[in-house]
């Protein structure tokens, strides 16, 4: 047996022991992840409605809002929402500064935002596949607007759910980078028991390994959901 397997055996008490530390953290990540993807939800089901009424001037804002957030990095988004505003003392001085001096807030307004716009293009893509024949017998059928774009949801949302549940997974990773602005989440308990231990490669494992769970757990829950809408699907 070698040195280093001996060494890695021996030191199994003390790696265990950051277990239970780092999973402090899961509650955390997940209340971020939970609330970032609520957050995405409900900006990309905005942008996309405007999209798809093609509202004027509106739409040209979106599709500059998701080049924008598409374009750039979250960690890079992440920074200039938690150390942008504190630039101007006008946000300092308004109602904003509040929820803007929090990291956990701007944890999850970046997130939600960065989701939102990858999202949104999901949804477009998904409503722009179905296939114009149900769009036409809609018309025929003299259904409104509301009632048209309800019919092309039910139909694209089926079509969304495998691309959707990637962006879950990468909501979930990118809720590490709130580390970056002191929230205690997964990373932000590692970063600080790696400094007080020096022992990267165990920590940074066990780390890693939550969050490969985790994203197994959310992959496993997302195939069960897509089961089942191609159910409904053969059934209808």
């Amino acid at each position: 047996m070698t040195d280093w397997v001996s060494s890695w055996i021996n030191s199994g008490p003390n790696w265990l022991s950051y277990i239970p530390a780092l999973l402090e953290g899961v509650n955390i990540t997940l209340q971020i992840t939970a609330a970032g993807l609520a957050l995405g939800l409900c900006i990309a089901l905005s942008l996309t409605w405007i999209l798809e009424r093609k509202v004027p001037v509106l739409a040209q804002l979106t599709e500059g809002y998701i080049l924008l957030i598409t374009g750039t990095p979250l960690l890079v988004q992440i920074f200039l929402i938690y150390y942008g505003p504190a630039q101007f003392t006008w946000i300092k001085e308004s109602w904003a500064w509040h929820y803007l001096k929090e990291p956990m807030f701007c944890a999850i307004l970046a997130l939600g935002m960065n989701a939102g716009a990858y999202t949104c293009r999901l949804f477009k893509g998904a409503l722009d596949a179905v296939p114009k024949g149900e769009t036409l017998a809609c018309q025929a059928l003299g259904m409104s607007h509301w009632q048209m774009l309800s019919v092309k949801l039910r139909h694209a949302m089926r079509r969304v759910i495998p691309a959707y549940s990637n962006e879950v997974v990468l909501v979930l990773k990118g809720s590490s980078l709130a580390s970056t602005i002191s929230i205690m989440e997964i990373m932000g308990l590692a970063q600080r028991i790696n400094g007080q231990t020096y022992d990267t490669l165990a920590v940074f494992g066990l780390a890693g390994a939550i969050y490969l769970i985790l994203n197994g757990l959310l992959t496993w829950l997302f195939h069960r959901l897509e089961k089942r809408a191609l159910q409904f699907q053969r059934a209808h």
